[in-house]
Formats: C-alpha cells, structure tokens, sequence
C-alpha cells in the first residue's frame, strides 16, 4: 500500500475515534472500525476471535482484519433485526426520512475517506471510487424522498355497505448480499430502499470489500439509525455459504437481495423455497455494443469506453460483446485502439492511474483464458493482450477485432478490460447476435436512425438500454434485467415496491 494511502487511512481512522465516544468497550474507535463487525448496535468481533484479512488488490498489503462469523451469529443478527422490525416499522414515513437523510449528509462529509476505502479493499482508482460514493449516496437521498410516498388505494366498490383498500407495507427483516465490484454503491442502493419502506437489514458483503460496509454503519449509527435496524456480518469464502444459508432459510428472514453472478443467485433462490421468500436478484450480464452505420463513431468509442474499461471491466453492466455494422468496422476499432492506448495501468491511489487491479490473480486467469481462447481461433489483438507487469493482479486494456460466435467471449462473461469485436452485416444480424444469450441485463446501441432506434430498442431482450450512451445509471431509473440477469428492481419509484407487502382491507357494515 502506498504511503499516501496508509495516510489517508489513519486519518480516517482517527475520524473515526474522535467521534465514537458514545460506544462505550474496551477496544479503541479505530479498531471497531476496521476489526468488528455491527450487530445490533454493537461492534462485535466473532464469537472465537476468527478473523481473515483484507488486502488491497494492488499489491497484496494487509489493509485490516475482519471477523470471520459464521450461522451463529448470523442468526444473532438476524434475531436482533427481527425485534427491530417492530418498532422500525412503526416509525412515520418522515421520521424515517429524517434520519437517512441525515446518514447522506453525514457520510456526504466524509465522502473522500469512503472513496479511499473503495480504493483501498477494491483497487479501482480514486476518481471512480469517489464517482462510486458519490451514485451510492444518490439512492439514500432518493429513497428517503421515496419512502414518503408509499402510496395504498381506494377501491370503488359495487356494495354501498363496503370499502375496499390496498395497504403497503414493510416486508420485514431482508438479507441483503452484495458484491466486490462497488461495494459501498451496493450496500447504499438496496439497504436505502429497505429502511426506508421500514425493513430492517442484515447486510453480508462481499469476503474481498468489507470494510466500505462496515463505514456505512459507523456513520448510520452516527445518524441516529437505532440499534438493529442495520447489521453487518462480514466472513470469508469458507463460511460465505452457511452464513448465505441462514439468511435463505430463517423463517425470521422474509426477503433476499442479491448482486452477484448468476450461478449463486440460483443457488440462494432454491434454498429459499422452503420459506417462500421474496427475492431480489441483479445477475450476471452478457451486454452487446452494437454500433450501426449512421452512427457518430467518435461518439461511439467514447460511449464504449465508459461502459467497458469502468472498473477494469469488471461491472455486471460493461459489454462483453463490441458488434460493429461491416461499413464501419475498421474505423471504430481504430479509434478505439487510439483511446485504449492512453489509458495508464496502476494502483488506483496513484495519480494519473485510469485502470486499476482486478479484484485477485483468478480474475486475471479468466481474462488471459479469453484472449489466449481467442487468438487460438484467430482474433487478433489489436492492443494488450497480456498480463501487466504491474503485478500479478493487473491485466493490459485489450481489443481484439476478428471475434467469431465460436469464441469463449461470444458465450461466457469476461468481467474484465476486454473488448472484442464482432463484425455484422444488418441490424437482423445484429439484434439476433446481441439476443442470443440467456443473460437480458444490459444493451447499448449507437445509431442516427430514428426508425432504427425504435425498433432495436424494442427488438433487444434486456432490462436496460443505451441509446447513444454508454453511462446509463441514476437512482430515478429501474436498475435491473430478464431471462438469467435476475428478478426485481432497484432504483427508481418501483425500487421501494421490491421491499413492501401489498395488504388488501374490506371495510363492510359502513351503511
């Protein structure tokens, strides 16, 4: 870890203990910071003192070490956000507002010591952990608007002796897993939903980026949030799947929220069933970037650039597929080539640094399978195409042009800094290539047709997509996608229905 780094932790640290004075224990602010995990309002180590360490993705320097809990005290915390959940849901509409309000300001002030967490336990560079932060803290200002207008209905009914109505109401407690690749945005966007339609949470993130989780308790707990509302347990890959089990299978558990791959969202929805629990699941994604012939090229580049190198490539959103119309195919990956070529490979901490670390050396495994995959069959690099000498978790800004159907990248997700493209004929083509996967999460097109943009707009079997834009995220939008992409949606006025029960009341004898 850089000296800078190290700095900048210390001082957030320090933060940290000036202001936790009201948490009466034995240990220091700064170890409860960084070394405990928050159940019920308690910073907590494990019930034995297992620990596993964090590590920056960079360079492999020990950042802290966090408990490593396992079911016991999973079904503490959930038991703790069980009772709860009978006095938080009992909070108004704007009481509850008051108070995640609150926790975006608070955490609005100390936006730069959350991005450098970001940094720190995810390695991507400080601009786009702070551009994280900054969407992450968008969605608890929009929910907590949103959670005062949980509308019911009256119902005209045919009976002059009965009034009919639809309540809404909180779920309950919610299991909520979230994912590596932007581990402070996830916890923000689902858990401000949740509490703000009156759920209480149990928050598992992800084994490589605890620490960004257990920052947005301090400051919860600092915003006045009572006790139990929010939890975090943090453990490692050896007990990910008996703490992800207690979550699916507690009666005591009535939702699940999970962002992350597509094979463990199935996983976690069987092992619901038995509860018959409400899910939430953001999956995997297989994106097309289709560029048609009346496009704006440089725009194009421009827009494929943002959507695929953010985070090293590594978003459930970036495309994994580049199609390019055959008229204009050259000129796009050109121009592609020329930008790719500027960007700066490094720790993310590091002035300058556009492409960070990926997440650990087997996410640099599958990138290198891709391309070695795909020169095999006879893709030709373009630019990269090797491991970085930065280190062992850093992979070169890649394109490949000449990708057939037949190749790994065509079929799997690369989730890294690879850009294939694929060369098509007409928008049939296209729209067949860019459907023929079981994903549906995210699509993007560039295209000056008004005609055509209507119809691959409808054409294209996905949740989301990008016309003449590679940045399609905000909290006013339903984030989510179809087919094995996932269930539900987040964002938006329809992302606080995910966490509410619809009740109907008949009200007979009025006359």
């Amino acid at each position: 870890m850089s000296r800078k780094l190290v700095s900048d932790l210390k001082l957030l640290i320090k933060s940290f203990s000036t202001h936790c004075t009201s948490i009466q224990q034995s240990r220091s602010a700064s170890s409860l910071a960084f070394k405990n995990a928050y159940i019920n309002g308690q910073w907590v180590p494990a019930e034995d003192g297992r620990t596993f360490p964090v590590r920056n993705p960079a360079n492999g320097d020990l950042i802290s070490e966090v408990p490593d809990m396992q079911a016991k005290e999973t079904e503490t915390a959930v038991n703790h956000a069980s009772d709860a959940f009978k006095r938080w849901k009992n909070y108004t509409a704007i009481e509850r507002s008051i108070l995640l309000k609150k926790w975006h300001d608070i955490m609005t002030k100390n936006q730069e010591g959350l991005a450098q967490i970001v940094t720190a336990e995810n390695g991507k560079p400080l601009a786009e952990a702070r551009g994280e932060i900054t969407y992450g803290l968008s969605f608890v200002e929009w929910f907590a608007e949103e959670g005062k207008r949980i509308y019911g209905d009256v119902i005209p009914s045919a009976f002059q002796s009965k009034r009919l109505l639809h309540l809404k109401q909180p779920v309950g407690v919610c299991g909520i897993i979230t994912p590596w690749n932007s581990p402070s945005a996830m916890i923000l966007r689902t858990v401000g939903a949740a509490l703000a339609a009156g759920c209480t949470v149990v928050v598992k993130p992800a084994e490589d980026t605890p620490l960004s989780a257990l920052a947005t308790c301090y400051f919860a707990e600092q915003a006045g949030i009572p006790a139990g509302v929010l939890n975090v347990v943090t453990c490692s890959q050896q007990h990910v799947s008996e703490v992800g089990r207690v979550l699916c299978q507690s009666p005591k558990v009535s939702k699940i929220s999970f962002t992350g791959s597509s094979a463990t969202g199935k996983i976690l929805m069987k092992q619901s069933v038995d509860t018959v629990k409400r899910v939430s699941m953001e999956l995997g994604g297989h994106a097309a970037f289709i560029v048609f012939n009346s496009a704006d090229v440089d725009a194009a580049v421009v827009g494929a650039v943002a959507a695929k190198f953010r985070g090293a490539g590594q978003t459930c959103i970036s495309p994994n597929r580049m199609l390019v119309q055959e008229e204009v195919y050259d000129e796009f990956c050109e121009k592609l080539v020329k930008v790719v070529s500027q960007f700066v490979v490094g720790d993310g901490q590091e002035d300058g640094t556009t492409q960070g670390p990926l997440i650990h050396e087997k996410a640099v495994n599958k990138v290198d399978s891709h391309v070695k995959d795909a020169v095999a069959k006879g893709g030709k690099v373009l630019i990269g195409g090797e491991r970085h000498v930065k280190g062992p978790t850093f992979y070169s800004p890649t394109v490949i042009r000449d990708i057939t159907e037949d190749m790994l990248v065509c079929s799997e997700e690369t989730f890294g800094p690879l850009a294939p493209v694929i060369k098509f004929k007409n928008e049939e083509e296209a729209v067949l290539l860019a459907n023929s996967t079981r994903f549906g999460l995210a699509g993007y097109f560039y295209s000056q047709d008004i005609r055509q943009i209507w119809r691959v707009a409808e054409d294209l079997e996905v949740g989301m997509v990008g016309i003449n834009e590679g940045i399609i995220f905000s909290p006013s939008i339903a984030f989510g996608g179809i087919k094995e992409s996932g269930l539900g949606r987040e964002g938006s006025k329809y992302g606080i229905d995910e966490y509410l029960n619809i009740k109907y009341t008949c009200f007979g004898g009025i006359c």
